[in-house]
This record gives structure tokens, sequence and C-alpha cells, in this order.
């Protein structure tokens, strides 16, 4: 069992790591249970479709709202002491929503509120809990310790969580809610065992403003992160628009059914773990800059093979071999970052790409339903693939600086 624990969680990689990876493990099945449980509750309050698309919304907005203040937080205050506060914090709100559901006090606007609140912090959590890593493992592992936390998103928020949360939630309304809180409080002592080095403290008065504005200049001066985030900003407005009619696109051209959907989404999920359970041995034999550049080229291709197929198992292989880009892409972009961003910066270079994924996922669903509605369920499809193309044609150069970066990073490191 130790070789087995070894292997996963190299030693070299350190004890903080390991209480790092066993919090992620414990957070993404808190928050698997509550992706399937949370929409679940909200329907079972109302059936207005405005006030369901409301309670996505709120999830997402203060990724808008509050994405660059929690970035500031994030490099001004210990980070450790942040994320277990927030954690605290979400277990507190949870645990109001549970007092409500057992004394039959819950309603839309408290559910809507819980929402809101729990979207909130989880701003604040994430952005800073991405910190913690290159503070605690070195530059040249950190694709590895990437690509273990990725593989606790897939297994726990993906695969085992949803399905925990839907049979938890049909047996007790509340009981999902409950084993959640236990998970953010597991989460939070497992955090606090953590050894992080403190950062020296920022000389001066300072002003949030500009705190944000200080992000945004060396975002947009360092070329290798600026290209990724142009890059995610860009690439998730045409995954945005083709994903917004998946649902339809496998209920209706394929004829797949609900369950159909379920099983599609699924393959997405183990081919992303399989890529990131290979992730070693793929950083071992190719660069990231190569990587991300093949990577983007499946994205692209995936799009108009979408488009083109209306044939069950051509789109669940296709879509395997997205869900396998799409996680060493997350891993290989994270560490691109990561290398590249100096501690005191991570959190608010960090913030700022966190809503470029955001804000070009909500542009692209939007675009998505016009051009569905417009063109049909195909439309979005082709919109992706012709507008991946194009981006990829313009950056194609520009991903060897990303390369370059971390060449010099490492070096420095050594």
């Amino acid at each position: 069992m130790g070789r087995i624990v070894d292997a996963v969680l190299p030693p070299r990689m350190g004890t903080p790591f390991r209480w790092l990876v066993g919090s992620a493990w414990v957070g993404n099945l808190g928050d698997g249970i509550a992706l399937a449980a949370g929409p679940l509750l909200v329907a079972s309050q109302t059936s207005d479709p405005l006030l369901v698309a409301l309670a996505g919304l709120l999830q997402r907005l203060p990724w808008l709202l509050f994405g660059l203040h929690a970035g500031v937080l994030a490099d001004r205050l210990d980070r450790r002491r942040v994320v277990i506060v927030v954690d605290l914090m979400r277990a507190l709100v949870l645990a109001v929503l549970v007092a409500a559901l057992l004394t039959d006090a819950v309603n839309v606007p408290v559910v809507l509120g819980a929402v809101f609140l729990l979207g909130v912090a989880e701003v604040f959590v994430d952005t800073t809990t991405a910190t913690l890593m290159p503070m605690v493992v070195p530059k040249a592992d950190l694709g590895i310790g990437n690509a273990r936390l990725m593989t606790a998103g897939i297994t726990m928020n993906q695969l085992i969580g949803p399905a925990v949360g839907a049979a938890l939630f049909a047996a007790g309304i509340a009981w999902p809610f409950v084993v959640q809180v236990v998970c953010l409080l597991l989460g939070a002592v497992l955090i606090s065992r953590m050894t992080v080095p403190r950062l020296p403290a920022p000389e001066g008065p300072r002003h949030v403003g500009r705190d944000i504005a200080e992000g945004f200049r060396w975002t947009w001066h360092n070329p290798a992160v600026r290209t990724l985030t142009l890059t995610i900003v860009t690439f998730n407005v045409t995954y945005g628009a083709a994903w917004s009619v998946l649902v339809l696109y496998a209920t209706e051209t394929l004829d797949m059914g609900a369950i159909g959907f379920g099983l599609l989404t699924t393959v997405g999920a183990v081919g992303g773990l399989l890529g990131t359970a290979g992730y070693d041995w793929l950083e071992r034999r190719a660069s990231l800059a190569r990587i991300m550049r093949v990577g983007l080229v499946i994205e692209t291709f995936t799009h108009l093979g979408f488009a083109l197929t209306t044939t069950p198992w051509v789109a669940l292989a296709i879509m395997f071999v997205f869900g396998a880009h799409a996680f060493v892409w997350g891993t290989t972009s994270r560490t691109v970052r990561m290398r590249a961003v100096p501690h005191a910066l991570q959190g608010r270079v960090g913030s700022l790409y966190s809503i470029g994924v955001f804000g070009g996922i909500v542009v692209g669903q939007a675009l998505g339903g016009v051009i569905a509605r417009v063109w049909g369920i195909t439309g979005p499809f082709w919109f992706a693939f012709v507008g991946s193309a194009v981006i990829l044609v313009l950056i194609w150069r520009g991903l060897a600086h990303i390369a370059h970066a971390d060449e010099e990073a490492l070096a420095r490191e050594a």
C-alpha cells in the first residue's frame, strides 16, 4: 500500500502536498454531491424556468463580481487561513440551509440566497486554494501535482459525487447537504495540517484598484501568460457555444435520449481520467507547448466531428478523446501559469484567468442559443469549428512562448 501511495504522491513532493491532495479529494466529493443535489433542490421548490435558470446564474455571477477581489485577498493574507475560514463559512451557510429544510422553513428565496452565498465563497476558496500548490511543490513537479488534483476533480466531482448526491437526495432532501458540511469540515482540517511558507508582507499602503491593475499589467507584459489567457477566453467562447446545445444534440440529433446524454458526459469524464493518469508519461516525452498545440487541434476537430456525425458510437468516441484532451489541457495550462507567475501575484493573475474561463463560456452559451435557433442544432458546432480553427492559426506561433517561459522558470529555480 505504501508503494502505491508513494507512486501516486511522490515523497519528494512533500507532506504539505499530500494534505492538499487529500483536501481536494474530500472537497470535490462535496462539490460533486452539490452538483446533483443543488439543481434537484431548486426544482423541488419551483418549476418556473426563469427561477431555475436564475439559480444557475447566481452560482456563476460571483466570479464576475468578486473574482478580481478574491485574487487581491489571496495575495495579501495568509492563504492557508483564508481557505480554512471560507470553508467554515460555507459549512455555516449549509448548516442554516439544512436547518431550514428540517423545519420546513425553506422556500425559493432561501434556496437562491444560499446558492449565491455559496457561489461567492467558492470564488474566494478556489482562487486561494490554487495559490497553495506552487508554494509547496517545486516548479519541475507542478505538472504531476496538477494532474493529481485534476484526477481528484474528475473522480469525485464528475463520476462519484453526482451519483452519491442524487442517491442522498432520494433518501432525504437534507442528507446531501449534511454530507457536504462534513466534507467541508474535513477539508478544512486537512488544509490546517499543511505547512506553508510565509510570503513577504507588501510594502507601504495598498489599494485594491492598484493591486488589481498590477495583476492586469503583469499578465499583459508576460508573453506566455498573456497568450494563455487570450487562448482560454477565445476557445471558451467557441466551447461554450457548442456545449450550450449538447443536451439537444444528444437527444435529438443522435437520438440517444436523456440516458444517452448522461453517457456522453460520463465517457468524457472517463477519457479525462485516462488523460490525467498518463500525464506523467506525456510530460516526459513532449514539451508543454507541443501538448497544448496538439490539444487545441483535437478540440477544433471535435467540433467538426460533432457537426458531421449522427452516429452515437462515433460521437461517444469523439467525446472520449475530447475528455482526455480537456483535462490534459487543464493540467498543462495551470502548470504553465503557476511556473511563470511570481508567488506574490498568483492570486491576482489566477483570478483574472478564471474570469476569462467563466466569461468566455457565458458569452459562448449566449451565442450558441442564438445560432442554434437560426441555423439548427449543429450550427453552434460549425461556428465552434470555424472559430477555433481561425484562432488556432492566429496563436500558433505565439504558443511557442509558453515553452520558452517554462524553460526560463525552471532554469531560474535550478
